[in-house]
């Protein structure tokens, strides 16, 4: 039996894709027969299916050597495209993180989206992730998950513009698969110039060829930077970070598994490539340095935002950013764990914002206020997110951020108190979202604002209990430390900051001691962090600038040179023909003479010696 579930893994990306077919044959003619409501019950009896099925199989796994199944496609020449998949207890989890969320999204989506006729384009949207996701983790092929990003950057494009008529829909939507593109755009030239270098796409022999691998130091960092730009636009890093924040126009469910997993997929890629980045040393410092920048950028421009799904966003970019330092260092077990922590926090603080979204007036945080007493579940379900997602023991993100930081100490010790800097900012911007949405009194456009039905405390609450349950689920696994051997100064200093940020985030926000609303003391500083450092007006005054420019000089060769040419000789041969019609006499013998004497002519210089 163990073995039959482990053979027919590769079915669990197949119940997803299965049921967006059926979602996307609900025509509107059939909606209106049977209302919207059958297209989502169909995706969530796949997603349950593929949830079980990897469940199971991540049971018989456990402890077993990683397995590999092939599907010959392709074999021309000496190109062999063949996908391969690798079944291992890291893999099968991970489709099972991926189907378990998509499952309480969709879920939570059937109460968020009670009124809403699109169900049958959404759902098949949220399925066909979650057939892209599972099918990314198992692929162990470079080629075919550069493959399955393209389709998930597509994906984002559709699920992000699912209410089209809608202008700033519509914006976000462009804008995401714009700049996903760029990245992916380079991270194609990566993919075709390794092929030569290592004569193989498949990740383990990849990781084989680097161990022992000689090649230019400036090829090598070239083909480097080209595979880190996909999964910088992947994981919203800087300067391609801009598409996560607008991208949160489309509808909020969807966001559950954006901001939790889709995000994740390009540090997914990392993980995969490490061992072939690691070649490079230049490679490295630029994961350290994009993370950086991107993991303290992220979490001082969170505190500034009033848009409460803003302020989630630019958290996400910076946890991501962490993800970077961590495969940039070497850590990539720190990396791995922080991804599980961190997709379970985030999707519990989406669904808590989303339930005051829901029914809520406004989405500007400094307008909302007292909701504890109206909203205790989505309160309790918001505090919970914070704990999982800063460094609070005995919660997952505290053995993440522990386990990088005990790895950074002994490579690169500064990174140290990065870590404990965007450790402390963000939990002073989540208290600060706290404060400002749960406690104090409640405002005019939070007077009226009750708890949210079952449909949507059902999930949340599931995914409350299951965050503060993953310690002792990674401890039955054996795969925490024990406390014995804990590093007891580091784990005090992440504690900590954390308190640190949480406690001056109350006073700031929840006292009266401060003038509300709060501003910075120099405003330069405040409208820098605001404008997110102006990085859209650098886009326009560079970028967009710059095509600008290259398509009006494209533009103009094209219509005066091009054209010109071309009009030129038109003009030219509707002149000679106006000439010719005039040299006409209408007697045919003149014709047939002027055709013969023209051949002896030709004939004659052809037969003249050189």
């Amino acid at each position: 039996m163990n073995q039959i579930l482990l053979q027919s893994v590769w079915l669990v990306p197949c119940y997803p894709l299965a049921g967006t077919v059926l979602s996307a044959l609900w025509f509107p003619s059939i909606t209106r027969l049977t209302g919207p409501r059958p297209a989502g019950y169909v995706n969530l009896l796949m997603t349950f299916l593929a949830f079980l099925h990897g469940l199971f199989a991540l049971s018989a796994t456990w402890g077993q050597p990683a397995q590999e199944l092939f599907f010959p496609w392709l074999n021309v020449a000496n190109l062999d495209l063949t996908l391969p998949l690798q079944i291992s207890t890291l893999t099968v989890g991970a489709t099972v993180v991926i189907t378990g969320l998509n499952l309480l999204g969709q879920i939570y989506a059937i109460g968020y989206l009670e009124m809403d006729w699109g169900w049958a384009r959404f759902f098949s949207l949220m399925a066909l992730f979650e057939a892209g996701l599972c099918a990314l983790v198992l692929c162990d092929s470079l080629f075919f998950c550069y493959m399955i990003l393209e389709i998930l950057t597509l994906g984002t494009y559709l699920l992000v513009g699912v209410w089209f008529n809608q202008s700033l829909v519509v914006t976000g939507a462009r804008d995401a698969f714009l700049t996903k593109r760029i990245g992916d755009l380079f991270l194609l030239m990566g993919v075709i110039a390794l092929l030569p270098l290592a004569g193989t796409w498949n990740f383990g022999d990849l990781a084989v060829w680097a161990q022992t691998a000689n090649v230019d130091p400036v090829v090598i960092t070239l083909v480097g930077l080209a595979l880190i730009a996909g999964p910088m636009g992947k994981c919203a890093q800087f300067p391609l970070h801009l598409w996560l924040d607008e991208a949160m126009e489309g509808p909020l469910p969807s966001t559950i598994l954006r901001n939790s997993v889709v995000v994740a997929s390009g540090a997914w890629m990392l993980f995969k490539l490490a061992p072939v980045l690691a070649l490079s040393p230049v490679v490295m410092s630029a994961l350290v340095g994009i993370g950086a920048v991107t993991s303290v950028g992220g979490a001082l421009i969170a505190i500034a935002q009033i848009d409460i799904k803003r302020t989630l966003s630019y958290s996400v970019s910076a946890y991501m950013g962490l993800v970077f330092i961590a495969v940039g260092t070497g850590n990539t077990e720190a990396g791995l764990l922080l991804v599980l922590s961190h997709a379970l926090a985030m999707a519990l603080l989406v669904m808590s914002v989303g339930s005051v979204i829901w029914n809520s007036i406004s989405q500007d945080v400094t307008q909302l206020g007292g909701l504890w007493s109206r909203r205790p579940i989505s309160g309790l379900a918001f505090l919970v997110g914070i704990a999982g997602m800063v460094s609070l023991p005995p919660l997952g993100s505290f053995w993440a951020l522990l386990k990088l930081a005990d790895g950074l100490w002994t490579s690169q010790s500064w990174l140290v108190g990065l870590v404990l800097l965007v450790n402390g900012l963000t939990a002073f911007s989540l208290t600060r979202v706290f404060s400002l949405v749960f406690g104090g009194k409640a405002k005019p456009m939070a007077q009226r604002s009750p708890e949210i039905h079952w449909l949507m405390a059902v999930p949340m609450t599931l995914l409350l209990g299951f965050t503060l349950h993953l310690p002792l689920i990674l401890q039955s696994l054996n795969l925490l430390p024990a406390w014995a051997d804990l590093n007891k100064e580091m784990a005090l200093l992440l504690v900590w900051s954390s308190l640190a940020g949480c406690v001056v985030g109350a006073i700031v926000y929840l006292g009266n001691s401060v003038p509300k609303p709060v501003q910075f003391p120099l405003k330069g500083l405040q409208d820098l962090l605001t404008h997110d450092f102006y990085t859209a007006k650098l886009y326009r005054l560079s970028i967009v600038f710059g095509v600008n420019i290259v398509s009006r000089i494209i533009d103009w060769v094209d219509r005066y040179i091009v054209d010109g040419i071309v009009n030129l000789f038109g003009f030219v041969t509707l002149l000679a023909g106006q000439g010719l019609k005039y040299s006409t006499f209408g007697q045919a013998q003149s014709y047939a003479l002027t055709i013969v004497f023209g051949m002896f002519l030709v004939g004659w210089l052809m037969t003249r010696s050189p």
